[in-house]
């Protein structure tokens, strides 16, 4: 019974306390003075309550803009958005503030977190990677211009991770074509990934699964093409050996290399005993 009254007195303050801070955010709200709300806003923005904040800061933004307290209150209002996790807004909020207040001594911190929240908001590597080049980007500008920022690591930590994503997703699209039987389709996907990606850590997979590609385009065709695309696979598989040499793949490439050897001593012979009787 104590505790059931113990409980209901807890609840009830809380909920004094909540009606409290509602009416006097509601009182400062109400207030033509923007100055009480640039104040009323800072201190939110130290008590990390960056949605009261944000309020209150929008509303005075019109009015303070051109005011040495408006870079001030665009600067956190980037922040409020990006702790708010609304991070594309966020990022045209830091670029909008780095246009306007180009020469501020924020103004390098307003552009890397652009650059920042681009990256934040892109998504996982299955999905479309757009926002993540538009961060990679956005940060080797953020570096080009800045090269000494104290952001620098960061900024470099940001690209590195991005291309691993642009690589994962290249990668996965250029499998999906194998999987779809696609053979064709897949060797100009793994082709084109290598000329996009010179020094990915995953050519050495794409270029073992060319050799399938070519290997199982080569079975499906009909006799009268198999000779040039049995040749392919030769190709091919020399490739992998001349560029990974001792490689995990080169067991199961080297079955495909020694049945293409087969077929194309046994396609020349046909053609060889079709030539004669004709």
């Amino acid at each position: 019974m104590i505790r059931s009254l113990s409980k209901n007195v807890w609840f009830t303050l809380c909920l004094l306390l909540l009606l409290g801070s509602c009416t006097k955010f509601r009182k400062i709200q109400r207030s033509e003075d923007w100055r009480i709300k640039y104040d009323a806003g800072l201190n939110y923005y130290q008590k990390k309550d960056y949605y009261h904040t944000a309020l209150l800061f929008e509303e005075i933004l019109p009015v303070v803009r051109g005011l040495p307290e408006g870079e001030k209150v665009e600067f956190y209002l980037a922040y409020c958005q990006y702790y708010e996790r609304t991070y594309l807004l966020a990022s045209n909020q830091f670029k909008a503030f780095y246009e306007t207040y180009g020469r501020s001594s924020l103004a390098q911190e307003a552009y890397f977190m652009y650059a920042y929240s681009l990256y934040t908001a892109s998504p996982a590597s299955n999905l479309d990677q757009k926002t993540s080049i538009e961060a990679m980007d956005a940060m080797q500008t953020f570096l080009n211009q800045f090269p000494d920022s104290k952001f620098r690591d960061k900024a470099n930590e940001v690209i590195i991770t991005s291309q691993a994503k642009l690589e994962i997703k290249g990668r996965d699209n250029a499998k999906q074509y194998l999987q779809m039987k696609m053979y064709k389709a897949a060797i100009i996907a793994f082709d084109n990934f290598k000329k996009r990606f010179p020094d990915s850590k995953y050519l050495e997979e794409l270029a073992y699964l060319k050799v399938v590609s070519q290997y199982k385009f080569s079975l499906q065709s009909f006799q009268s093409l198999q000779l040039d695309r049995y040749l392919l696979v030769v190709a091919y598989y020399q490739e992998l050996v001349d560029n990974f040499p001792g490689g995990p793949y080169l067991k199961e490439a080297e079955k495909m290399y020694s049945d293409s050897l087969a077929e194309i001593n046994r396609l020349k012979e046909l053609k060889l005993k079709a030539t004669k009787n004709s």
